[in-house]
């Protein structure tokens, strides 16, 4: 049985339209070295983007920061 997790085809432009501006900018500057926009995570007053790249984790938060280790759990 494999842990990897089940490969999704999910529309980008549906987690696009939940980014603010400063997160579109930092999401776009991921891209450019190979992450992929996971989901973005709501959590009170705030939204958070999740990217991936091969086993690497980004975590965008509201004012565009990028934490390229963030502390995040994937479910399987």
């Amino acid at each position: 049985m494999s842990n990897e997790r089940p490969q999704m085809d999910k529309d980008v432009h549906f987690f696009w339209d939940d980014l603010n501006l400063a997160q579109k900018f930092s999401v776009a500057e991921l891209q450019r070295y190979g992450y992929d926009l996971l989901f973005v995570r709501h959590i009170a007053d705030c939204s958070v983007a999740v990217l991936a790249s091969g086993n690497k984790m980004a975590a965008i938060d509201m004012e565009g920061q990028i934490d390229v280790e963030p502390n995040i759990v994937l479910r399987h």
